[in-house]
């Protein structure tokens, strides 16, 4: 089973001083994911990024200044719904992720009727993807922190490898967070009464450029983004109910 033929789907690449894969993670994209236009969301590079990215074939929104991974997507979200995408893929700019295997999460949205599928690194067969041992720790803690709160298994809370319906990127287009996104972007489907599926991917190691988040930040990243799941979980926000792109004006507080 496949989306439908008439959707229209984009594919946002955040970017931010990737002029020596960017250009590779296009041309991939056009190939592998023909049905999804390509966006370059450069965040304030100070390489040619742009320009190598447009060259691909992609279109580019730049930001005057880095605002982040956060601000990057959801200038992809805002884009999205401002021309009418029914679905919104998101994929790193480092070639990290597999454009191939795009394919893969649209038939997981349309067998499992989700508003969020989560490609997982670490429910492959394969799991060979290397992370220093107190990035596996802090990505475990959130992983059982974020199933005890959403009521199932969630096992790789900080992958970047996600495809979106319309309810979903109406809700991300107004409100997205924006240090280190992914951990509360699960926890705001849940709250916002939204559906999840995770499945296995493979992903590739970084060939160049570096992870926002060094050895040095893995106890500060663990620490903010253990507090801003419990904050996550007191905050009101608006409820969608069935069937609804938008949120209505109800509030619901987990």
């Amino acid at each position: 089973m496949a989306l439908s033929s008439n959707a229209r789907k984009l594919a946002v690449v955040p970017a931010y001083n990737e002029a020596s894969c960017v250009g590779e993670v296009v041309r991939e994209l056009r190939r592998s994911a023909p049905g999804f236009d390509p966006l370059v969301v450069d965040d304030g590079s100070t390489d040619n990024t742009p320009a190598v990215a447009r060259e691909a074939g992609a279109r580019v929104v730049r930001h005057p200044f880095n605002l982040g991974i956060g601000g990057a997507v959801q200038t992809g979200f805002t884009f999205a719904q401002e021309h009418n995408y029914d679905y919104l893929v998101q994929v790193d700019g480092d070639r990290q992720h597999d454009p191939g295997e795009i394919r893969r999460l649209e038939h997981a949205m349309a067998e499992s009727d989700v508003d969020m599928v989560c490609g997982s690194r670490f429910l492959h067969e394969d799991h060979k993807y290397p992370a220093p041992v107190s990035r596996r720790t802090g990505i475990h803690l959130f992983a059982f922190l974020l199933s005890k709160v959403v009521g199932q298994r969630v096992s790789d809370p900080t992958s970047g490898f996600r495809l979106y319906n319309r309810r979903a990127i109406g809700v991300f287009a107004r409100d997205y967070p924006h240090d280190y996104p992914e951990v509360e972007a699960v926890l705001m489907v849940h709250a916002h009464r939204l559906s999840a599926c995770e499945l296995p991917v493979s992903m590739r190691e970084r060939r160049s450029g570096r992870s926002s988040i060094g050895s040095t930040q893995s106890a500060y990243y663990m620490i903010k983004v253990t507090l801003a799941v419990l904050v996550g979980l007191l905050r009101a926000r608006p409820e969608i109910a069935a069937g609804d792109d938008a949120p209505v004006a109800a509030e619901h507080a987990i």
